[in-house]
């Protein structure tokens, strides 16, 4: 058995995160897994660049109100319980509502891919 200590919050990089996020590791792949779990926490309206990752990403939900989006499908509103499943390679953006925080667990095996930052337009329900 091994007990690692938290590291400190960091803030996301605005490379990828419109708005005020805050990053905390809970583990980190150690051969032979691939599973990279972080807990990330959205002030309203912080989201996500587009992006897609290797092998997909699962989210759960842990508080809050959030939305999240497939390229090209509606807006989705999350709550606290709920699982959201992007499979390899599917482009999508997800963060807070306008009006509430949200925290998730994001669990990865592969890399992401980066994209363009949504726009306040397609925040508000413009394009996928």
């Amino acid at each position: 058995m091994e007990i690692v200590s938290m590291q400190p919050s960091v803030k996301g990089p605005s490379e990828w995160f419109t708005g005020e996020v805050w990053i905390d590791v809970v583990a980190s792949a150690q051969e032979p897994s691939r599973l990279n779990v972080i807990a990330v926490h959205f002030l309203p309206g912080a989201r996500t660049a587009r992006h897609s990752h290797r092998l997909g990403q699962t989210l759960v939900v842990t508080e809050g109100r959030g939305l999240v989006q497939a390229r090209g499908d509606r807006i989705v509103d999350i709550r606290a319980g709920d699982v959201v499943v992007t499979p390899d390679g599917e482009e999508h953006w997800h963060g807070a509502a306008p009006d509430h925080f949200i925290t998730h667990l994001s669990m990865t095996e592969g890399e992401a891919a980066w994209g363009v930052h949504v726009t306040d337009a397609d925040y508000e329900g413009g394009s996928g």
